[in-house]
């Protein structure tokens, strides 16, 4: 589980053998949740404290994130992003 950025007690996360479509995983105490890169769509359960700032970090960094997928899925080493400040 490649770590690309933490902040907020947030981690962000992408798998090297996960799945289609590109997304990223964001875990906060024990909730856990995948957004898909391309359109925002939000799968598992979240507060809402959390949630609103992993959207504001995936709406800043959507082509970074779009680059460490295809990193990962090519086995190579990922870019850290950013953490939202």
């Amino acid at each position: 589980m490649p770590i690309i950025s933490r902040f907020l007690e947030i981690i962000i996360a992408v798998y090297w053998d996960d799945h289609l479509p590109p997304h990223f995983h964001a875990k906060y105490g024990g909730y856990e949740i995948t957004v898909n890169i391309n359109n925002g769509i939000i799968e598992g359960r979240f507060p809402k404290r959390a949630l609103r700032h992993v959207l504001e970090w995936y709406e800043l960094h959507k082509e970074e994130l779009l680059e460490d997928w295809e990193l990962c899925r090519k086995q190579e080493p990922l870019k850290p992003i950013e953490p939202l400040e």
